[in-house]
């Protein structure tokens, strides 16, 4: 029997570490642990951190206070990004009993046996990041209506503002496959939508004529079970023409809902933070997309307050975005990273002007997305609803990414229902009413 019955996990970041966290949680169950929320006195907790932000490397700090004040003699251990980059850090950090960097992770239950205690100095396992050459499968069930699916881990782009490739290492995938193989055993289970995932997934095959994202989305369209894909971020540059075209016309599974990272709507920001695209290419790309689906929802990334950034640059980049058909903004506040080019640049802006930036991308952001559902107000839509109720309510998503709500019926939980939309709440939520009678689909 397990020392150690119960453990929880906490994700921080990007949905591919949810699907890595789900993959490691499915190793611990199969050997006896149960898992267990964050608050249930857990005897091992598991964090999954983040380092993309400066914010998520105080949550990593909280996440430990707060276990041990749940469980002083719980045991931590500390995954993911910033284990990576900074391992003795976080082993210093009191209370952390084990970090493990990018190649160790998926090893976990090698450092956690029945003779595990708590330690008086933390265990900390890494190698250098350019010895993580493997790719780990990884996707996520149980958790949530959809399931995130890691078809590509690494990334060989290096933009200066970035720590990822320090972090995870270098573009890498495994077989088309293999990764069809991945999607059918989601298929298995009752989820319905699988959301495609990696650090740069657009780069799927590194470039192969036969083995890359178009490819791979082709045959994913074909796998039995799963009701729709979505594809989260893609590079501008690598979301060719003939992705959008057979995802948005040819495609049974493929919603039409786009998420591009833009950055900047500069083109000189664009050089310095060595992105692989002019803001031409950027538009070029989005008026593609809605030549082919006027409803296709776009969502967009972007940084203010870049080193060197101007009052100049930052308009340039708040009309650009202003004058295309966007959807939403998923807006950064640039903060400084160790190791990476940007830091270097020098003058940096102010703290309080890039807040201010950020308050107007947010308020632009809000404009459109209000835009963006005011096209879709009477329209007839498919909405996956979720497995919960807040407060006699249930919400879900439209395949075009129109987040909607409905009185709470059990029944519909994880289930696709057709419905008008009708008008936006207050609360800039899509209300709705059925149409005909409601089916679960299989």
């Amino acid at each position: 029997m397990n020392q150690y019955k119960k453990v929880a996990f906490y994700t921080l970041g990007c949905k591919l570490n949810f699907s890595e966290t789900s993959t490691i949680a499915r190793l611990f169950e199969n050997v006896g642990f149960a898992k267990v929320d964050f608050e249930e006195t857990p005897d091992i907790y598991v964090i999954n951190t983040c380092s993309v932000t400066e914010n998520a490397d105080k949550k990593c700090k909280q996440l430990v206070k707060k276990a041990l004040k749940i469980n002083p003699e719980a045991f931590i251990a500390i995954i993911g990004c910033f284990a990576q980059l900074k391992p003795v850090e976080i082993g210093n950090i009191p209370g952390v009993d084990l970090v493990l960097g990018a190649n160790e992770k998926f090893n976990i239950l090698d450092y956690i046996d029945e003779k595990t205690k708590k330690l008086e100095k933390s265990q900390v396992a890494f190698d250098h990041i350019k010895k993580t050459n493997e790719f780990i499968p990884a996707f996520s069930v149980g958790d949530r209506t959809r399931s995130f699916l890691k078809v590509q881990d690494g990334c060989d782009y290096f933009c200066t503002f970035c720590t990822i490739p320090l972090a995870r290492g270098k573009s890498r995938n495994a077989s088309i496959e293999k990764t069809v193989k991945e999607a059918v055993k989601v298929a298995q289970t009752d989820v319905k939508e699988i959301v495609i995932t990696g650090v740069n997934i657009g780069d799927f095959g590194q470039g192969k004529s036969d083995e890359n994202f178009y490819e791979l989305v082709k045959q994913l369209d074909e796998v039995e079970g799963i009701e729709r894909y979505r594809i989260s971020s893609i590079e501008p540059n690598l979301l060719s023409n003939e992705i959008i075209d057979f995802t948005l016309k040819s495609s049974k599974r493929f919603v039409p809902h786009f998420h591009i990272p833009l950055q900047s709507g500069n083109n000189d920001l664009l050089v310095k933070m060595r992105r692989k695209y002019l803001r031409e290419l950027y538009a070029e790309r989005v008026l593609h997309i809605k030549s082919n689906r006027e409803d296709c929802c776009i969502g967009v990334d972007v940084i203010v307050g870049f080193p060197g950034e101007t009052d100049e640059q930052f308009m340039d980049t708040l009309d650009f975005l202003k004058d295309l058909p966007i959807s939403y903004l998923h807006v950064f506040t640039y903060s400084e990273r160790a190791n990476t080019t940007a830091v270097k640049l020098g003058d940096p802006v102010p703290m309080e002007k890039r807040r201010e930036r950020s308050k107007m991308l947010h308020i632009l952001s809000d404009k459109k997305k209000r835009a963006f559902y005011e096209t879709q107000v009477g329209s007839e839509r498919t909405v996956l609803f979720e497995n919960e109720e807040d407060s006699g309510m249930m919400y879900g998503f439209t395949e075009n990414y129109i987040k909607v709500k409905l009185p709470f019926q059990e029944t519909f939980m994880n289930t696709l229902q057709s419905v008008r939309l009708t008008e936006i709440d207050r609360d800039g939520v899509m209300k709705c009413e059925l149409i005909g009678v409601p089916q679960t689909t299989n």
